[in-house]
Order: C-alpha cells, then structure tokens, then sequence
C-alpha cells in the first residue's frame, strides 16, 4: 500500500511538472485526463442492415458544427472503425459495467462486425450510403489486410462481455475460425526467407510479405483466440509473425534508427505501429524475454528520440555499414493520436511488465502530445466534448475535423492512462 501511494504521487508531480512546462504557451488549455464518449455518441448512429439493427460509427465529422461526411470511393462507415469502437467499449466496460447504454452499443456495433464477414472468410470494409458493401475498393476487398486482422482483434476482445448473449457469442466462434483458417493457410509458416529491399533486410512471409505493422495487429487478436482456445497452431503462427517482426527492428541504442521496428521495408511511419506493444504482451504470455527485450529495446531508445527531436509521420532509411543507418526521407506531418496511441499502450505494458518508474513518466510526456505539447502547440483532445482533432497539419496548424479514428484512438489512450494510473 505504501508503494502503490508513493508511485502515485510521483505520477501526480510528473504530471504537474509537465503541466508547468506545457502551459508556458497561452493557447494551451487546463490538462485534464477526462473520458468522454459524447462524441463518440455523436458519431454512433444505429442502421438497419441485412435485416438486423446493428451499430455503425460515422466516420468523418467535419468542423466547425461536426456535420458527417462521406468519402467518394469508399463509404460512411467501415470495420476498421467500428472494430476500433468494439476493443474501445469493451476496455470502457471493464471499469463501467454498469453502463447499460454502452453495452448495448458493444453488442450492436459487434453484430455489424459479423455481418460485414464475406463468404470468403476475409471481411470487406466499407459501406455505401445505400448501406450495400463496398466489395471492389482496394480499402474494401476482403482480403489478409487490416480491416479483417481489427476485425479478428474485435471479435476475441468482446467475446468474454458477451459469452452470456450465446446467440452472438457462438456467432463470433463461427466468424473467427472461419478468417483464423485463412489466415493460417495464406501466411506460410514454413518458408521464412528474408530478402533485401532498399538495402534493407526484411522478411518475406508477414501479411504483404513485409508489413510489421499488420503483423502486431493480427498477433493482438491472435493472442486473445489463444486465451480462449489454447491452441498450439496459433502459438506457432505468433511466433512466426513475431520473428519476422524483430527482423524489422534497425539500429541499437545509440545508432539510428534506435530499435525502431520499421512498419514495411525501409519505411516506419507512427499509425498502427503496434510491434512493441504486441511482442510486450507475447512475450509475457509465452515467458519468451527475446521479445521483451526487443520490445524493450525500442522504447527506451527510440520513443525519447522522437521526444527529443520531435515527432514524425513517417520517415524512409537506407543502409551504410553493419547494423548503421540514415534517414533519406522523412515526412513531418499529419501527426495523430493514431500515431501516439500505439507508443501510450507500449510503454504503459513496459511498466505494468516492471514496474520501473521511468516508463510512468514517460507516459506522460507522450500523452502531453494531446494537451498542446506538440509541433503546434495546440491542445488537440477536449475533455468537455470528447472531441480529439483529427491531426496537426503543420508547425502551426491542426486539422479541426474529428473522425472516428482519432475520437475512437484518444478514447483508448484515456482508458489506458486512467488504468497506468491505477496501477
């Protein structure tokens, strides 16, 4: 007890000392760690699809009033979002049970997840305002892409909520060993060859033969079959994703790109890019401290770089020696909470993993991104509406919209703070 009051009093002065520093700037507002689903409320909105009522989620909502917009060749609403909204609610509920509002969205946001499965096994993404689907896209084809590796990731986070609605529980059995076969049969387990692409060496058999990024995203909801299932097969194919995904890790701790894990070939960009995380929470459950460490290793090298040199979008590297690399492109912005999310999550499984204080801290220096400690000095989450603004655009300038995506990702930085913080 006496640890656990002193570790949360020195959350509460780093907090504060980061709050001194951030207010210097007139434009900032009072730092407040406030969950509020008012404009994800805004955005939820229930249909009539395929006969049933299911939930949705808008996703675009465009300033000044937050009117819906729709994108020409994709749709209103897509899985990538609502299945967002799913492993959102469903950490919202771990704490709330109580919110009978919020459960009964869960269940109807989960129902359009399963409805949106194609015959294939894969899921499509979008659909159109006349609520058909959107099969045709390059966005929207059910396909090994990340819609249906989110939509995995859904499925199993919401299944233990709704193990009593057996109806819906033997539904999301159904759906999820109907794509967990596909995925098994389209990622090679056997064939781990690695190649080099931009003097780069990166690995051939991951989702798009080199996506780390869709890798840690299918290992989440990978893991959580696991938890139900115990099946040995998944353990195998998380681990073949997981070897690849160490082999984008470049540099070391004081050679560029300090532990990075790249997200495709020589490119990192921030969205999604879940590696980290994923190997933290594999690790632990497979007692495998390979990748632990590697996790390890990029957050505490490359996460205080990016704090110390500022935040990117995404940037492109070349090799120039044994384990020695440059930057030879790099994007500043749009920055996002979807980029920033992933890196909360990590570092908040760091110190959950061991307790070392420093990632406390460092949790908060990133979160101070939403609270106007960033390029623009602009504070980009209000806690009085819900509204996260959709990204920074520029050194001086945000995009005001607020999505799906960034209302949905601050949720899940907010509901994973408020739990370091309990911890």
């Amino acid at each position: 007890m006496l640890f656990k009051n002193i570790k949360n009093i020195l959350f509460t002065i780093i907090i504060l000392l980061c709050f001194a520093s951030c207010t210097s700037n007139k434009e900032t507002k009072p730092f407040v760690n406030t969950i509020n689903l008012d404009h994800f409320n805004h955005l939820y909105k229930e249909i009539d699809f395929k006969g049933e009522k299911v939930g949705i989620v808008h996703i675009y909502s465009e300033y000044p009033d937050y009117k819906f917009e729709i994108e020409p060749k994709e749709g209103f609403t897509c899985i990538d979002d609502v299945s967002r909204a799913v492993v959102m609610l469903s950490r919202y509920l771990e704490t709330n049970e109580k919110d009978e509002e919020a459960f009964n969205k869960l269940k109807k946001l989960t129902q359009f997840v399963l409805l949106m499965q194609h015959e294939n096994g894969y899921f499509n993404n979008f659909i159109w305002n006349d609520l058909s689907i959107n099969t045709t896209y390059k966005t929207s084809v059910a396909e090994l892409n990340w819609w249906s590796f989110r939509a995995l990731w859904a499925l199993e986070s919401v299944y233990d909520l709704l193990k009593p609605e057996q109806e819906l529980a033997k539904k999301i059995i159904v759906a999820s060993e109907k794509l967990i076969g596909n995925i098994r049969r389209d990622i090679p387990v056997t064939d781990l060859k690695t190649e080099f692409v931009r003097t780069i060496e990166v690995p051939t058999w991951l989702p798009q033969k080199h996506a780390s990024d869709q890798s840690a995203l299918l290992i989440l909801g990978l893991l959580k079959n696991y938890e139900r299932t115990a099946d040995n097969d998944i353990k195998l194919l998380i681990d073949v994703l997981a070897e690849g995904i160490m082999i984008m890790q470049k540099g070391s701790s004081n050679k560029f790109p300090y532990g990075a894990f790249m997200s495709w070939q020589n490119l990192w960009h921030a969205w999604g890019n879940s590696q980290a995380y994923a190997l933290l929470k594999a690790g632990q459950k497979f007692n495998n401290q390979t990748y632990i460490d590697s996790a390890l290793k990029e957050i505490d090298n490359f996460y205080p770089y990016l704090l110390q040199n500022g935040f990117a979008e995404a940037f492109w590297i070349k090799k120039t020696e044994e384990n020695s690399y440059t930057e030879i492109k790099r994007n500043s912005y749009p920055q996002i909470a979807y980029g920033l999310r992933p890196m909360i999550w990590a570092v908040s499984e760091a110190y959950q993993y061991s307790k070392n204080e420093k990632y406390l801290k460092l949790a908060t220096e990133l979160e101070l991104w939403l609270y106007g400690q960033n390029d623009a000095k602009k504070v980009m989450y209000n806690s009085a509406t819900g509204i996260c603004f959709d990204g920074i655009i520029s050194s001086n300038e945000t995009n005001k919209n607020s999505g799906a995506e960034s209302t949905i990702e601050s949720l899940l930085i907010m509901l994973e703070i408020k739990k370091l913080k309990k911890e």
